[in-house]
């Protein structure tokens, strides 16, 4: 834990902070009232080394670990959600191929990452959430190449991205032994993207559904081997669902300093609105709540670099807690602002409405805690 406390990641911390106040928190609200990409946050992102920052050194990115990674998508959310999906999504969508990919994969596409080029990651399917081996989408040798035929849903920046982790079932009668993951690229034919998600928050991300019309792409383009796909999915999720921890925890941070802000500016009865003892409470456990959750979040991080054997609880148990203190703190920072919360000229309704899906993608927190028990036995 020596690592929460090194100064290079507090001037991480500052850079990316003074970076997106100045270059992505003018636009936020403007993204979310208009459903558009964030393309501002994602320029400044590209042009400081941050949208994928994860990518290796020697593949053009920064090298960055998992802690780093997360304090750079936490203080993107702080001021959008929105934007924090582009880094968090090019490492969802890529780590897949740097887990299990072959040199020659990664020295192909982890490269373009770096240069810009979002990679995203197909699991979902519409009858297929929470039980992602009972999907449908199916690939099928032919000769050497394969033909991948089916779809994925809530598929994150579907169509700005240009690469896409597909997972998809080989043999049926084999279950989640039998899927396999592949890397499609927009480019090639046979794939589509359906209508943008009409969605309660995020709105600045595209969520798109992807189609694939007997998509043919050739052997080199699967990742690892036959029938190791499903492992290889939640494998990578061990690690991805702590970036979904670090939105969780930005969005609680930046409704936490709205709130308090306009209780000591606010004035009722004579006084500010802080002097009363039930806004003092609610602040005060709005400080504790993500003081706790940062800690956790930052602690499975550092698991997550060292590959430790209880990764998969802290993963799960990082997302869950930080995502229902974010949903938490939101909602009463809202109440805290009271009429004025409610509008969109103070922008804590919309961290109320985006804190609402971390705790549902990347799964559920009602499935994190059948994933936690699952794995108590690694706490011992």
């Amino acid at each position: 834990m020596d690592a929460l406390f090194d100064d290079e990641y507090e001037a991480l911390r500052e850079s990316v902070r003074a970076l997106v106040t100045k270059k992505i928190e003018p636009f936020a609200k403007d993204v979310d009232e208009n459903s558009r990409f964030p393309q501002e946050a994602f320029e400044a992102l590209q042009s400081a080394d941050l949208a994928a920052a994860h990518v290796d050194e020697k593949y053009g990115g920064q090298g960055a670990d998992s802690l780093a990674t997360v304090i750079i998508i936490e203080e993107i959310a702080r001021a959008c959600g929105s934007s924090s999906l582009i880094p968090a999504v090019n490492k969802l969508g890529s780590l897949p191929l740097i887990l299990a990919g072959s040199d020659e994969q990664k020295q192909k596409y982890l490269p373009q990452l770096a240069a810009g080029k979002g990679f995203s990651y197909c699991l979902s399917e519409s009858e297929a959430g929470s039980d992602a081996a009972a999907m449908t989408t199916k690939a099928v040798k032919d000769g050497n190449s394969w033909i991948i035929s089916g779809s994925k849903k809530w598929i994150s920046n579907a169509g700005f991205s240009d690469f896409y982790t597909v997972l998809a079932q080989c043999d049926p009668a084999l279950g989640a032994k039998g899927i396999t993951a592949f890397i499609v690229e927009k480019s090639d034919t046979g794939i589509s993207f359906g209508a943008h998600e009409k969605k309660m928050g995020f709105k600045g991300s595209p969520t798109r559904e992807v189609y694939f019309d007997n998509v043919k792409i050739p052997d080199d383009r699967r990742i690892g081997e036959i029938g190791s796909g499903f492992a290889l999915a939640m494998q990578t999720l061990d690690h991805t669902r702590i970036t979904i921890a670090a939105q969780g925890l930005g969005i609680a941070q930046g409704a936490f300093e709205v709130a308090t802000k306009y209780a000591h500016e606010r004035k009722q009865f004579g006084r500010e609105i802080f002097d009363f003892q039930g806004i003092q409470f609610m602040l005060s456990d709005m400080a504790m709540n993500i003081a706790a959750a940062r800690q956790l979040t930052y602690a499975a991080a550092i698991k997550s670099e060292r590959g430790e054997k209880d990764l998969t609880f802290f993963s799960a148990a990082a997302k869950c807690f930080a995502t229902d203190v974010a949903m938490k703190v939101t909602t009463d920072a809202v109440q805290v602002l009271g009429g004025y919360g409610y509008v969109s000229d103070y922008p804590v309704e919309r961290m109320m409405r985006d804190a609402k899906l971390t705790q549902i993608y990347e799964g559920t927190n009602q499935v994190q805690r059948v994933v936690m028990a699952r794995h108590l036995k690694d706490l011992t």
